[in-house]
């Protein structure tokens, strides 16, 4: 019985999504075939309609519709209906709590693209000449393997705390206790919280600018590499005159990719400490009025906000990628 409740309840879903399915193909196949018949001048701007159109439309229904209600929201109270102006930014301005709020994202966006991106690329040179590197590679490279909940579920373990009179579980509680001291609350400790939920993002995305960076050296010349040396340029002066200056758009790059995904981290906060503690940034606290206060004018007004910080990042990778390209 419950089988066949199962199928009845169930079975106008499973024949919506297969009709869904058969009319995207269908609508698929139909552009490839006007595509291959359409000939003579015409062919080319109705091809580039063709196959650009849908992912315009796509785009333009998934991200400029969406983008553009989030602002229209901003300027409503929590139900989205009545228009009140700038006071939810006003909200933002005059709340202490949103001081700390945005802090803390500027203390992200300051500390940790610099942190992650320096530290991979310090790998990446150190390793770049190792014997069997792929090994230590792979190893450092693992952490991205593991979403941000997963690696903050184990961070816990190593931050988690017991009280006086009872073993430390934590692995950093444990190591305080064995050196002679008294191991805090850390995830209660302020502001010694913020920077450990940090040690969390760099630990999982070092890997990724490792590799990228890595990729980069190994790109630069063996030849001009050899007449530095034979110059007498070793070590750091080596660093600073040729191996940097050569791998600095990759730098670039993979420095705007993490300062972006600093302004968007939501995972690590929400799992560790939910925001509590004085930890919470834009993105969680946009959730927070969003979901759990149901006041969608705040959590859009702060959507917005996060959206102004992202914009000149993304305007600045793009002007640089084509400057490179223009002088390559």
């Amino acid at each position: 019985m419950n089988q066949v409740s199962f199928w009845s309840s169930n079975l106008p879903k499973i024949e919506q999504t297969l009709g869904a399915i058969a009319i995207f193909f269908a609508i698929l196949g139909a552009i490839f075939y006007i595509a291959g018949k359409v000939n003579g001048r015409a062919s080319r701007p109705i091809a580039t309609f063709i196959f650009l159109g849908p992912a315009v439309l796509l785009l333009f229904v998934g991200l400029v519709v969406p983008a553009v209600k989030t602002i229209l929201f901003s300027f409503k109270d929590a139900s989205s209906i009545k228009f009140i102006g700038i006071k939810n930014y006003q909200w933002i301005i005059d709340n202490p709590e949103m001081h700390k709020v945005i802090w803390n994202t500027l203390l992200w966006i300051l500390i940790t693209p610099f942190a992650t991106t320096a530290l991979g690329l310090l790998l990446a040179i150190m390793l770049n000449r190792m014997k069997r590197e792929s090994l230590p590679k792979s190893l450092l490279f693992m952490p991205m393997a593991i979403s941000f909940v997963g690696a903050s579920i184990i961070w816990q373990f190593v931050y988690n705390y017991a009280p006086e009179g009872q073993p430390q579980t934590g692995l950093l509680s444990a190591i305080a206790r064995t050196l002679g001291f008294t191991p805090p609350n850390w995830i209660l400790n302020q502001p010694l919280n913020t920077f450990l939920l940090m040690i969390i993002f760099i630990w999982v995305e070092t890997g990724f600018a490792m590799v990228i960076l890595s990729a980069a050296i190994k790109g630069v010349p063996d030849d001009i590499m050899e007449a530095s040396a034979l110059d007498g340029a070793t070590g750091w002066r080596l660093f600073k005159g040729i191996t940097f200056p050569m791998v600095r758009p990759t730098f670039i790059v993979v420095f705007a990719t993490m300062v972006v995904t600093s302004l968007k981290l939501f995972d690590i906060v929400r799992t560790v400490t939910g925001g509590n503690f004085g930890t919470s940034v834009i993105s969680n606290e946009m959730y927070s009025q969003i979901f759990v206060r149901f006041d969608t004018g705040r959590g859009s007004a702060l959507a917005v906000i996060l959206f102004v910080l992202v914009t000149p990042i993304l305007i600045y990778n793009i002007r640089n990628l084509r400057r490179e390209r223009t002088i390559s």
